[in-house]
């Protein structure tokens, strides 16, 4: 799925819990140390070609540090309601929807 966009984050290891594992990931991947707020949502999605994932969605409203691109080919930041303009995972398509419309935060 390469050249699509997604949002940063990753699996969760061994003793961690799902924020502690999405600040660890965007300290890696951005370069940032992130205060980790409520869960926006939460989707399970099956792929067509047989793989399934199970993603947890937080709003993270501060962070520290300056963002860098550590592994992404580009990242953007962009408002709410220009995210529908931009190829995303299809098992993010209905959040960004949702976000784009003012549904969830």
């Amino acid at each position: 799925m390469a050249l699509q966009w997604e949002f940063p984050g990753g699996k969760i290891e061994a003793g961690e819990s799902p924020e502690q594992a999405l600040a660890r990931e965007l300290n890696e991947e951005l370069g940032i140390a992130a205060t980790v707020g409520a869960r926006v949502t939460h989707i399970r999605h099956n792929y067509r070609h047989g793989g399934a994932v199970d993603l947890q969605f937080f709003a993270v409203h501060e962070f520290a540090g300056e963002l860098q691109n550590r592994i992404f080919q580009q990242f953007k930041w962009v408002n709410l309601e220009d995210l529908p303009q931009y190829d995303f995972l299809a098992a993010d398509r209905n959040l960004i929807k949702d976000l784009a419309a003012g549904k969830l935060l």
